[in-house]
């Protein structure tokens, strides 16, 4: 059987990453193994600026550790600046994660176009599995606009 007791956790706040670390932090402490909480800052305009965002960052991803991931399940946190399907890829391979867990926001037509897909980027090139975490799904609605039965 396949253990995964090396995950990167790819958190960028937004409460479907917030879901996705408690998934991310419930199969760590099953496997009793180590969980990486990443956060990609984006460049800022002014890049000297960095150090600063990357402190409020990191004191974000410590507070959020110390009140959603429990005691039972040791983890670090890391933070880095770029592009975040890059830095995703690039952190997982440098840590040698067997499995990536992260949310996935769900856009669908134009704002998937022209905003892209991390998760999906990530899926395409990763080095180990990657479970995506969905927001909470919306009833769905027939052609007239009514709730489908089933």
């Amino acid at each position: 059987m396949v253990s995964f007791n090396n995950i990167l956790c790819a958190v960028d706040f937004d409460r479907n990453s917030l879901l996705a670390l408690r998934v991310a932090s419930e199969l760590t402490r099953s496997s009793k193994g180590f969980l990486h909480i990443f956060h990609v800052v984006g460049i800022p305009p002014d890049t000297s600026s960095f150090e600063k965002f990357e402190a409020v960052a990191k004191r974000k991803l410590e507070r959020l550790a110390g009140t959603r991931v429990g005691e039972a399940v040791r983890y670090r946190v890391h933070v880095t600046n770029g592009n975040p399907d890059v830095e995703i890829l690039l952190m997982a391979k440098h840590l040698r994660a067997n499995m990536i867990v992260m949310a996935t926001h769900g856009w669908k037509g134009l704002r998937r176009l022209l905003l892209g897909s991390v998760a999906e980027s990530v899926m395409r090139e990763a080095p180990c599995p990657v479970l995506t975490v969905r927001p909470r799904a919306r009833p769905a609605r027939g052609r007239l606009g009514k709730k489908a039965r089933g």
